[in-house]
């Protein structure tokens, strides 16, 4: 018989420096995307210091984890997952090097880089699938947000309108099998390879992000990229949610907590409109964080958790969409409490 899978505990970090939006208004020069919906800034958002890599942000989340648990706490974890937005090394990711620090052997690691915004319920599944395969008894996933500082910041880039939304931070969470903890009720996946290539890096001049030269990397917004991207994140987002609803047989109006990725504003409106929610079932951390990508789940989850917002028993739902439309994913979990 298969084993059920559920969330031990999450645990994130936000780094100390709190950027506020007049920061990026200083550079602001006129970029002809500046009035998009996509651009509207959040009051905040962090940046990890210089030097500061993502195995860095990964340890420091589970060393709350430690704190809060005991020192073995981790000792049982055999499967590490870890997802950097910016890999520091372009042929390795982190995993390695987080397992170390935190004085693991695992039988497994593995860098998730595909995944985007929708990586936290991804490797749910993925570790999920490892340990009820006899992979292992807990896993650690990891995950760190981390070009706002470092892509954003850049003197060609700040200035545009897109710099001003990201944010820096990281997430961990253990999962365990068995009855105990937070069971996860179920997920779904879905990948749409045909709108892979609309996601781009440019430089001005063009170069291959690569190759040596003048132009720094940005991301390459157009506005019928930005069209494109907005008519597909408005809708996968609420489809996958819903699949998973009703795979598990509650009502989308009868969700506890909807919580997604946060692009943006007008994307987290339409989407609690699209399960027809009321905003307070639809927590975020945009206006203090920014866009997280793949960390803005369980960064607003652990927060309101923090606040206390998510009561025993409570169905939470996270979905998310990745790059322009490429993977979208939906997870429930029932909680029950932090073990």
């Amino acid at each position: 018989m298969t084993r059920s899978v559920a969330i031990a505990d999450i645990a994130t970090y936000r780094p100390a420096k709190r950027v506020p939006a007049e920061h990026f208004t200083q550079f602001a020069e006129s970029d002809e995307l500046s009035q998009n919906v996509m651009f509207r800034s959040p009051a905040f958002r962090h940046h990890a210091a210089d030097g500061e890599t993502s195995a860095d942000m990964i340890d420091t989340a589970a060393r709350t984890l430690v704190e809060r648990h005991g020192d073995d706490y981790l000792d049982d974890v055999d499967v590490v997952l870890t997802h950097s937005q910016l890999p520091e090394v372009p042929v390795r990711g982190c995993v390695g090097e987080v397992a170390h620090r935190l004085g693991l052997r695992p039988t497994t690691v593995l860098d998730v880089h595909n995944g985007g915004c929708a990586a936290f319920v991804h490797m749910i599944e993925i570790a999920g699938a490892l340990l009820q395969a006899g992979g292992g008894r807990k896993a650690l996933l990891g995950l760190a947000q981390n070009s706002a500082g470092q892509i954003f910041t850049q003197e060609q880039v700040r200035g545009k309108a897109q710099a001003a939304i990201p944010g820096d931070g990281a997430a961990v969470a253990t999962l365990t099998l068995g009855d105990d903890g937070n069971p996860v009720l179920g997920t779904v996946s879905r990948s749409f390879g045909e709108y892979s290539a609309d996601m781009t890096a440019v430089a001005q001049p063009e170069r291959k992000y690569w190759e040596a030269g003048p132009g720094q990397i940005h991301v390459g917004f157009t506005e019928a990229k930005i069209a494109k991207v907005l008519a597909r994140g408005n809708r996968m987002v609420p489809e996958v949610a819903l699949d998973v609803a009703h795979q598990i047989g509650v009502r989308p109006a009868d969700l506890d907590l909807f919580i997604t990725n946060q692009p943006n504003r007008i994307f987290l409106r339409n989407w609690r409109d699209a399960l027809e929610l009321p905003e307070e079932r639809h927590p975020d951390t945009f206006d203090e964080c920014g866009n997280l990508f793949a960390v803005g789940i369980p960064m607003t989850l652990d927060a309101a958790i923090d606040e206390g917002r998510v009561h025993s028993g409570a169905v939470v739902m996270m979905s998310a969409f990745a790059h322009a439309g490429d993977f979208a994913a939906a997870g429930a979990i029932r909680w029950n409490g932090r073990s």
